[in-house]
């Protein structure tokens, strides 16, 4: 893949597969974590750009077009349009709530199993030899460093949507007046 790239491109996938191969098989673990932790903040972007708007507009003008918007009917019909728009608003968002803590908790784990890999080394050789020693560190300051790095980046993501449905949430709720 590299070869088929210009020098200028193709670091950034040999750092990376340099990270993969050195972090073992937590590291693949996180990145799967972050490739779809990625996905759902594209899908949702795309969702607030796009849908939403056409969305609201739907749930206004048919509150609009209903004779009555007094009674406790039509209340409790307002409340389950706009529970209906926010269930739409939080699709797949526990799901990146979840992926965000999971990858640092990912990354723990790789650092685990390679200070084990260290003291397995110690134990063999019987003597805490620097060069033994060194992969296995490396491997756990690898698999913590790529915990931190996925999780930080989806950080501002989950509280960004968060705080917009919850404003979407309000200002629907505020369109449809009684």
């Amino acid at each position: 893949m590299s070869s088929l790239l210009p020098p200028f491109l193709s670091w950034p996938f040999e750092a990376v597969s340099s990270l993969v191969d050195e972090g073992g098989p937590f590291v693949i673990g996180i990145y799967l974590c972050g490739l779809v932790m990625w996905a759902i903040v594209i899908e949702r972007a795309w969702y607030f750009a796009r849908v939403l708007p056409q969305q609201a507009r739907e749930t206004i003008a048919a509150w609009q077009a209903r004779p009555e918007h007094r009674s406790w009917c039509a209340r409790q019909i307002r409340a389950a349009m706009v529970s209906r728009v926010n269930h739409a608003m939080n699709a797949n968002l526990l799901l990146l709530r979840v992926l965000v803590p999971l990858s640092p908790l990912l990354g723990l784990v790789g650092t685990v199993s390679g200070m084990l890999e260290v003291f397995d080394s110690m134990a063999m050789r019987g003597s805490a030899d620097a060069r033994a020693m060194a992969s296995g560190v490396s491997m756990a300051m690898i698999c913590t460093l790529s915990g931190l790095m996925v999780s930080i980046t989806g950080l501002y993501p989950v509280h960004y949507f968060m705080s917009r449905i919850r404003r979407e949430t309000e200002l629907l709720a505020d369109q449809l007046v009684y």
